[in-house]
């Protein structure tokens, strides 16, 4: 426990406990000494990989001193692999955390700025104003049916009345066609002459002429 506080900078138990940030921040900065010391450790064990082939047959002794050195860094490797995972795992759990405080946070300011707003709000004022616009409403569509209805300066007329007056009178000028048409069939119609009428005579050429000068005279008398 006291490697934990230390690790978050706690000073006991009247240390002030580290916000999920600063714990996040801390894990991740963990996270990063670990990953360098993991490579270090790596290029250790390559090193004495090396040395032990490279001694094998010429001093034994060296050689398994390299092995044993490799052998080393490869279990520190192997520790800092699942401290790597539980630390991985404690990250994401407290990021998991730290987002759902925030959702939590912003969900009880939006309730409360709900609240806020619906504080001056009465549902029996809200029903009263919904009924009064209602009502302005069918006023309205009212006032805007008698406006839109045609005026006959007081005079009203029965469409089925004016319709029979009509087809009354067209039925009587019918009928009156008709006794025009069967009168016409009494009387006989005069005949056609057969002969032609007689042509008339063409007037001479100095008749025509002596008329013409007349006509003259008599304009130019006025």
């Amino acid at each position: 426990m006291s490697g934990i506080m230390r690790l978050f900078g706690g000073g006991g138990k009247s240390g002030k406990a580290p916000t999920p940030q600063e714990a996040i921040q801390k894990l991740r900065e963990t996270e990063e000494m670990l990953a360098k010391k993991q490579e270090f450790l790596e290029k250790k064990v390559e090193q004495e990989l090396l040395t032990a082939k490279k001694n094998g047959t010429k001093n034994k002794r060296a050689a398994l001193q390299a092995l044993k050195r490799k052998k080393r860094y490869e279990k520190q490797l192997h520790q800092i692999d699942g401290t790597l995972s539980t630390i991985e795992f404690q990250r994401e759990a407290l990021e998991n955390a730290n987002t759902n405080t925030e959702v939590l946070k912003n969900m009880s300011i939006a309730a409360k700025a709900m609240e806020a707003a619906h504080q001056h709000m009465d549902i029996n004022k809200v029903d009263e104003l919904m009924a009064d616009i209602t009502e302005q409403q069918e006023v309205a569509q009212e006032i805007s049916d008698v406006i839109s209805r045609p005026i006959g300066f007081g005079e009203e007329y029965d469409e089925d009345e004016l319709m029979a007056e009509l087809e009354d009178l067209e039925q009587e000028e019918l009928d009156k066609n008709l006794l025009e048409i069967e009168g016409t069939e009494d009387v006989p119609l005069p005949s056609v002459p057969s002969t032609s009428l007689p042509a008339r005579p063409a007037k001479k050429k100095e008749e025509e002429d002596e008329d013409d000068m007349a006509d003259l005279e008599a304009w130019a008398a006025n």
